[in-house]
């Protein structure tokens, strides 16, 4: 049985350069990088070298980059510091955001009384310009604005560069959780007046467990972890040395082959649409995940027309059939809850019939696509 694997959104595969690159890093510099000793400094070293190279294709200072333990983390650290530390009584965001800025922002509701507002979105999904505008120009309040650059479960691109030049003529403070998005797209921050962001490694083939947070210098934001005096004092705790420098490899190896890589994949996802809607005419494809030119080219959210009789045996049917894909964030595995995202943008009918996320990386290939859509079809004929 063929085992193909489109659920690159939720995590992908560890490219090789980078697994002998934290073998190597296991093996020769397991000194703690807080030591001074020729071990500790070797550690330390590679560190602050991972930390300049992450810089360079953000086009930020080195001292920019705190190095965390993944997204979640990053989106925690920033929403609750800008509250705590720089006197944010606002945050605006949107219902379709990842649960890691959502639930942070409703327990900072609790805790500290801030006013969380939601902007309001189009029948795709994406922000409405003139409301995000009109709210933060509402009043004088201390505003933080997060919205994220690429949605994880439909691919929307929103209109990024746009929404920082509005939040910083506005006075607002702008976070994006840009997961998604770095190590697949280009970044220029000295352009993109954006104030923090968040990126996780093994979204772009790097390790888990490991990430890192742009804080733009001089923010006013105070540590969250509280011990040593690791990240220039900002996060306390040593340094997972070995991921760190499995991050930086990863991120060089994406950025390496980044026109290569982005004009295969968007070849597959092409491919892909055109040959469910051959197959299944009256396939929807939900948020702008089947616009090429507005969405992630590394995903596609299919809302497929099978009676809602056998929707709920179609993922375990996927699975039989050796295919890996998902019916929304992988955070959200275990529950039973319908995604946040599709419930705020589809209709109860549409609602009704099975959503699919696949996503795709540059392992996948045309033959693999074919045979899904082939599994497919012939679960809708039974």
């Amino acid at each position: 049985m063929q085992k193909i694997y489109l659920d690159n959104a939720a995590t992908t595969r560890v490219r090789d350069s980078v697994i002998e690159k934290m073998q190597h890093a296991l093996q020769s510099f397991y000194g703690n990088p807080s030591s001074t000793h020729s071990f500790g400094r070797s550690a330390k070293g590679a560190i602050e070298k991972a930390r300049k190279t992450i810089a360079k294709y953000l086009n930020a200072h080195p001292s920019e980059i705190i190095f965390t333990s993944g997204g979640t983390e990053a989106d925690n650290m920033i929403l609750r510091c800008a509250v705590r530390d720089l006197g944010v009584t606002t945050i605006i965001t949107s219902k379709i955001e990842h649960h890691a800025v959502l639930h942070t922002a409703e327990e900072l509701q609790k805790e500290y009384g801030i006013d969380l507002r939601f902007v309001d979105l189009d029948a795709h999904g994406n922000p409405i310009m003139e409301h995000l505008e009109a709210m933060l120009q509402a009043d004088a309040t201390k505003k933080l604005v997060s919205l994220m650059h690429i949605n994880n479960e439909i691919g929307n691109c929103i209109p990024i560069d746009a929404i920082a030049t509005l939040c910083k003529t506005t006075g607002a403070l702008f976070h994006s959780d840009t997961v998604q998005s770095i190590g697949h797209f280009e970044w220029d921050l000295e352009q993109t007046p954006i104030d923090f962001l968040t990126a996780a490694a093994h979204k772009f083939h790097g390790p888990k467990g490991v990430g890192f947070a742009y804080i733009r210098k001089n923010s006013g934001l105070k540590p969250m972890i509280f011990g040593g005096s690791q990240e220039r004092g900002f996060r306390a705790g040593t340094e997972p040395f070995h991921n760190i420098v499995g991050l930086e490899e990863a991120l060089i190896a994406a950025y390496d082959n980044l026109e290569t890589e982005v004009q295969y994949i968007k070849g597959l996802k092409a491919y892909f649409i055109q040959g469910l809607t051959e197959v299944f005419p009256n396939v929807g494809f939900n948020g702008l995940s089947g616009d090429m030119e507005n969405s992630t080219y590394t995903l596609v959210n299919v809302c497929l027309p099978f009676d809602p009789k056998k929707s709920m045996l179609l993922l375990f049917h996927l699975d039989l059939k050796g295919i890996s894909c998902s019916a929304g964030s992988a955070c959200q595995s275990g529950s039973s809850a319908k995604s946040h995202v599709l419930t705020e943008i589809l209709s109860e009918e549409e609602l009704q019939r099975p959503s699919l996320r696949f996503s795709f990386s540059k392992d996948n290939t045309k033959e693999e696509l074919e045979y899904v859509i082939q599994v497919l079809k012939e679960f809708a004929a039974d």
